[in-house]
């Protein structure tokens, strides 16, 4: 296996770059399963908290799929493609949306296609000025496969994510911003730095309520408000026994900073 995903863990967050620069950071089969395999791991070590995720090179987070790779899946068919490409990626992007710790990408230049889609599914996103994002799949005539065809919609509003769906354009970091797929646009030279700035204002905190607080929100938005207030309850009830909650409940009383669990 190829170094196609870096890993450098620093003050308990996992920096993960997309190592493919001269394939513009292309999701092929190796790159998926390998972030895979890493997410597997981080979300077992209680020292890392935290994962940001970029891309390496100057030009690109992640053009999407690796298409040379994927069209052999395709020539083998719909049973071959739908399991190597499309169950692939869809699983990826999930257990992004699903992980228990905090998830930022820092989008340091093209996210097209899969790029765009792992920008939609992790928790938060940071762009520099110079990323470029694009739902460009109609051009080579499929639909997204990673999830953008349901999770664009529901951060951009149907109308607006069927115009980027249907025409395959391009469109700025403030564009992203406005239509929530990203947090922040900053100065490219500031992308780094400001997404480690986020996550350790969220370090702060208490990972687990943090854990209780995204699976809130994941399953959550997939529901009727009803069954999403029940998600809710449940999650507090978790809390309820933790030492996290004790602890934060002394701070404030107390009027001092909070020591949580890893601290």
């Amino acid at each position: 296996m190829t170094d196609c995903v870096k890993v450098d863990v620093t003050d308990s967050v996992a920096l993960l770059t997309l190592n493919r620069p001269e394939k513009l950071n292309a999701l092929n089969y190796e790159t998926n399963d390998r972030l895979m395999d890493l997410l597997d791991q981080i979300e077992g070590d209680t020292q890392i908290r935290a994962v940001i995720l970029t891309g390496a090179g100057d030009r690109a987070f992640s053009a999407g799929g690796d298409i040379h790779e994927f069209s052999e899946s395709v020539r083998q068919g719909p049973e071959i493609a739908v399991k190597d490409f499309v169950r692939r990626g869809q699983g990826m992007t999930a257990r992004m949306e699903a992980f228990s710790k905090p998830i930022v990408a820092a989008v340091n230049g093209i996210a097209f296609g899969g790029g765009c889609e792992i920008t939609e599914a992790v928790h938060l996103a940071i762009a520099s000025e110079r990323a470029v994002f694009s739902k460009p799949e109609i051009n080579i005539g499929i639909p997204p496969t990673f999830g953008g065809t349901q999770r664009l919609p529901r951060l951009a509003g149907r109308k607006r994510a069927l115009e980027l769906l249907l025409t395959g354009d391009t469109f700025g970091p403030e564009r992203a911003q406005e239509l929530g797929l990203v947090n922040k646009v900053v100065a490219h030279e500031e992308l780094i730095p400001e997404a480690y700035a986020l996550v350790h204002r969220i370090l702060r905190h208490s990972p687990v309520a943090a854990a209780r607080i995204i699976t809130a929100v994941t399953r959550g938005l997939n529901t009727t408000i009803a069954e999403g207030l029940q998600i809710e309850s449940e999650q507090f009830a978790r809390m309820v026994a933790t030492k996290d909650i004790r602890e934060g409940l002394d701070a404030w009383i107390e009027r001092r900073t909070p020591c949580y669990s890893g601290c």
